[in-house]
């Protein structure tokens, strides 16, 4: 099968291989559409612990191919997307449902190989069946989708709060549209500049703030006066997770859903402790391939809007330069495979 191979960080190439054995409980997935993720640039560039060489991504949807237990056999032939995550199911944590509390937890693309690929072998029992009309293209983005519900889930929201979103890459924007499902108010979303903003006002912000131009402060005096009830910093920086703080609403939450790369950073803690607020990490979203495939199916949150680009994987180099650069109007390089 062709893949893409990290042989090492910064140095990456097409290449042929022969597909390991299928594991014990593993489905084996005819790739048909597989998106690059700004966290996928971290691991070319080492940046996240990974086991190199390494096959990435973890944004897929396909095809079962194959399966190792004849309990799985439905599966075969079956559109499909599903979880990347491998654990032992004994442990206390697993036992819980906190999987990826596991001390064996491993995540495709990560620690297995993952979705560059024609195949990818993931836990059959993952996988989720996609809806006839929902693209490919489309259930590849169920993991940032589910990013999105899962952090959502942990803020407890209610109908009618304010929201303001930091950041308008897939996360920022995938929180977006679940916000607007939610019924949040002047849902507000910030980013440096306009590039992916009008974006953001096609999948329904109320307001935007491009603060190379704008002073966030000034305008969500004007927006939320009293502050925001829900906090969403999806971009991991140091500035925007401490102007969170200072913009939340006196009891109001802010969510930590941006990765920040591994550095520490200052923050003035009576920002939070006298406001009241709660803070809450929302880095692990787990169990949600299912709702995500529901959400985009019923709720069309128009996910058009996230693929900017299509590509074959033998030209993985210029999807990877564009998420970089990130051109104007720019979310996602998708590669897809032709039968």
């Amino acid at each position: 099968m062709k893949c893409v191979v990290i042989e090492e960080p910064k140095k990456m190439y097409l290449t042929e291989r022969d597909p390991a054995p299928l594991a014990p409980g593993f489905a084996r997935i005819q790739v048909k559409a597989a998106a690059i993720c700004a966290t996928d640039l971290e691991v070319v560039d080492g940046n996240i612990p990974a086991n190199y060489p390494l096959v990435p991504g973890h944004e897929w949807s396909g095809v079962v191919a194959e399966v190792s237990d004849p309990a799985d056999a439905h599966w075969i032939g079956k559109r499909v997307t599903g979880s990347n995550d491998v654990y032992c199911g004994k442990c206390d944590a697993c036992r819980s449902g906190n999987w990826r509390y596991c001390k064996d937890f491993e995540e495709i693309g990560f620690k297995r190989p993952g979705a560059y690929a024609e195949y990818i072998d993931v836990p059959a029992k993952g996988l989720v069946e996609l809806p006839e009309d929902l693209p490919f293209t489309h259930a590849a983005l169920a993991e940032p989708m589910g990013v999105a519900l899962g952090t959502w889930e942990k803020a407890d929201p209610k109908f009618g709060k304010t929201c303001l979103i930091y950041g308008a890459g897939s996360i920022g924007l995938c929180c977006l549209c679940v916000a607007k499902a939610l019924g949040m108010r002047k849902i507000t979303v910030v980013a440096t500049s306009q590039a992916r903003l009008d974006i953001a006002k096609k999948l329904g912000a109320d307001y935007v703030i491009a603060t190379k131009e704008q002073d966030v402060f000034t305008e969500m005096q004007k927006i939320h006066p009293e502050g925001t009830d829900y906090i969403i910093e999806a971009t991991g920086i140091e500035e925007c997770i401490t102007q969170s703080f200072k913009l939340a609403r006196k009891g109001g939450t802010v969510l930590l859903a941006g990765y920040g790369r591994g550095k520490t950073m200052s923050v003035r803690i009576d920002d939070i402790h006298i406001n009241n607020l709660r803070v809450i990490g929302a880095g692990n979203n787990w169990n949600q391939h299912q709702k995500a495939i529901e959400f985009m199916s019923e709720k069309k949150p128009g996910m058009e809007h996230f693929v900017s680009e299509t590509l074959a994987l033998s030209d993985f180099e210029k999807g990877l330069a564009d998420a970089r650069r990130r051109p104007a109007g720019f979310v996602k390089a998708i590669f897809t495979f032709d039968d």
